[in-house]
């Protein structure tokens, strides 16, 4: 279970932000959905944008304003400020502050920034958005952009990635360029709040798990605590 491995908080609470690529709204829901079963009062939002869910992934869903709602145990409730074509639009801080604290709800899960859907990303100055109440951010980076070029079609905003790694466009993505990615103050837990835990994602095969224990132990030994290496989807953890 995901809420074991990222031990999280079950008797108070938690604020998670999650930031990166590689599968953060998989993880969002696949972490509500036990969180559910265990009769927690969950919210999901974003401060940024995510695709629009499914009906199937949430109890109650709202835009704008939550008011006064009161969530029942065991459901899952998505917050947005409005919705735009397919995408669900983020709310200010202000406004997910104000629901945060008045702890009606016992997890609330952010996707804090986009990717579009790549597996690798750098963070733009004005990401990512996180509030000040998160008590744990999880950084996703998928294991998959390994051998890849870094370009448009493999990395969100490759040209500010090359700069963060000391790399050059059509590079390819090799285990140390991770590692400074996930060290660099500029890098995947800029601005992050809380704990900080990486997921190496999508570790499908026995070839990309090696690379990501390669990853782990180089990370482990700079002084980072939290390395998840995980296939979200299958629900494995390495």
């Amino acid at each position: 279970m995901i809420y074991n491995i990222l031990k999280l908080d079950l008797n108070n609470g938690e604020v998670i932000s999650v930031v990166g690529g590689g599968g953060k709204t998989t993880t969002i829901f696949q972490l509500a959905k036990e969180l559910k079963s265990l009769n927690k009062k969950v919210l999901i939002t974003t401060t940024t944008a995510i695709y629009n869910p499914d009906e199937k992934e949430y109890d109650c869903f709202f835009l704008e304003d939550i008011k006064d709602f009161q969530p029942t145990d065991g459901t899952i409730t998505i917050f947005g400020q409005k919705i735009v074509g397919e995408k669900l639009i983020g709310v200010s801080l202000e406004k997910l502050d104000e629901i945060i604290e008045k702890r009606v709800f016992d997890f609330i899960l952010i996707e804090a920034d986009g990717a579009k859907k790549k597996p690798i990303k750098a963070p733009e100055t004005y990401e990512p958005v996180i509030t000040k109440n998160t008590t744990k951010t999880i950084g996703v980076i998928g294991l998959d952009s390994l051998g890849r070029a870094i370009n448009e079609e493999n990395v969100h905003r490759p040209e500010i990635f090359t700069k963060i790694t000391n790399t050059s466009l059509l590079d390819i993505i090799k285990a140390d360029i991770i590692v400074k990615l996930v060290l660099h103050e500029e890098g995947l837990f800029k601005s992050s709040k809380g704990e900080k835990i990486l997921l190496l994602n999508k570790a499908n095969d026995h070839d990309l798990i090696k690379e990501g224990m390669k990853i782990r132990e180089s990370l482990l030994n700079r002084g980072m605590k939290n390395v998840v290496i995980s296939d979200i989807q299958r629900k494995m953890f390495y």
